[in-house]
């Protein structure tokens, strides 16, 4: 009889380390989800989605921008997508980092564009070609933002945003990305206004990603280049993936990329291995 007790407790023993078990497995299921490397994005209208659409609120955050098609992923969990159009690196600064922490394991950055004035740049240009009477305009927006590159007042602006970013995510890999031609390149010794417009475009694109590429090597931080992704697709192509609402001149769409754009965004990143497990 007590052999028979005995046997029994074994039984019940062994079945219940068996539930224990069992529930063990289970749970290391939603546990994956831990390893998941957590990613904060930041930035400004590129970062935020502008252009793609549809839009979550006043930043115009997109459902297309390349930090949400990040979270198709195994290995990303986006913690937010805290870019804001608009927003220079010192704005970046100000009202972005609050979302990092020790536990961000990737930060990702498109800032700087703003600090040249591009926006007016694009206006008053554009504005040129059509209306010799705007060129003083044009003149002196390019001129402010020559001047930000050449002084490396660009370059230090961006430096010491990624240092903050750094001091805020100290486990964090931080990933800054360049800024694709808004037009594809033409051939040089073109004279008419539209080749001299793209002309001016193309040399400041050239100038802002320089400045951001030296930030990145000067911190530590990895630089990825978009212009190659986006090559033959610009304003100017048959397939572009920069927006130009002809019909809408005002839009804060235009000179934004589409759902394709920000594809190339995330190919990029992803070819870069910003993605991958750590």
């Amino acid at each position: 009889m007590g052999t028979l007790k005995l046997r029994r407790r074994r039984t019940a023993l062994a079945a219940g380390l068996a539930t224990l078990a069992m529930a063990a497995g289970v749970a290391v299921v939603p546990a994956q989800a831990v390893d998941r490397t957590r990613y904060v994005a930041l930035g400004d209208s590129y970062a935020a989605g502008l252009g793609a659409g549809p839009y979550l609120d006043g930043c115009y955050r997109s459902e297309n921008s390349y930090s949400e098609l990040a979270t198709h992923t195994k290995t990303i969990k986006l913690v937010a997508n805290a870019a804001c159009s608009g927003k220079t690196t010192q704005d970046v600064v100000d009202t972005q980092l609050k979302r990092l922490n020790r536990a961000t394991g990737l930060v990702t950055i498109t800032a700087g564009g703003n600090n040249l004035r591009f926006a007016e740049i694009l206006a008053s240009c554009g504005a040129a070609i059509v209306n010799p009477a705007a060129d003083p305009l044009c003149e002196a927006a390019s001129a402010y933002a020559e001047d930000q590159i050449s002084s490396h007042k660009l370059a230090g602006d961006v430096t010491a945003m990624i240092q903050r970013v750094k001091a805020a995510a100290p486990n964090a890999n931080v990933v800054v990305t360049g800024y694709p031609y808004l037009y594809d390149p033409v051939a040089p010794g073109q004279t008419d206004s539209m080749s001299r417009f793209i002309y001016k475009a193309t040399h400041l694109a050239d100038g802002l990603n320089g400045s951001i590429a030296a930030a990145a090597r000067a911190t530590g931080a990895e630089y990825v280049d978009v212009r190659a992704a986006f090559a033959g697709h610009g304003v100017n192509s048959a397939a572009p993936w920069i927006n130009l609402h002809r019909w809408a001149p005002a839009s804060p769409e235009n000179f934004h990329p589409n759902a394709k754009g920000y594809e190339a965004y995330f190919a990029s990143l992803s070819e870069a291995k910003a993605y991958a497990a750590p």
